[in-house]
């Protein structure tokens, strides 16, 4: 299956049923999408190989791990090409405060959502690792106040 191919009634089942709780078992993601265990293996391990599920995860809460400060950090580079952007790419995937990181249109190029305990440790990832990735011409911080809405699941189409 390409991802030109368009997905089945029961294979977006599937995917919303896996959203809701990866966790069940292939029988009960059977149950719910009547068919038998076999072919919903067969139907995930293709939805698998062609790269509609990328992986599974457990969602964790942050804030019982003291990681609930949450800053979005606007960064601009001071010059940008394939190669700038590469580096400061990779930079960022090694930074494990970064949980999430865009490439973005207007005033700035990248957007990165940061998981850290406090201001003293936010003000330490800008200094001695966000800023060691080199070519930032500025950042600007928008310190999260409270999350209204956290959502994971891609919207499906209605079978």
């Amino acid at each position: 299956m390409s991802t030109t191919d368009k997905l089945d009634k029961t294979d977006i089942q599937i995917l919303r049923t896996l959203q809701g709780n990866a966790r069940l078992s292939m029988k009960e993601i059977a149950a719910r999408v009547s068919l038998s265990p076999s072919p919903v293996y067969e139907r995930m391990r293709r939805l698998e190989k062609s790269g509609y599920i990328k992986g599974y995860v457990a969602l964790l809460d942050a804030a019982k791990l003291n990681q609930g400060f949450v800053v979005f950090c606007k960064v601009k580079l001071g010059h940008i090409n394939s190669e700038a952007a590469g580096r400061f790419s990779s930079a960022v995937r090694g930074m494990t405060q970064v949980t999430e990181c865009y490439n973005i249109s207007g005033g700035y190029d990248y957007l990165l959502k940061v998981n850290v305990r406090g201001m003293a440790e936010y003000r330490d990832f800008v200094l001695n690792v966000l800023g060691t990735a080199g070519n930032i011409a500025s950042i600007e911080s928008v310190f999260v106040m409270d999350e209204i809405k956290h959502e994971y699941e891609v919207c499906l189409p209605e079978t």
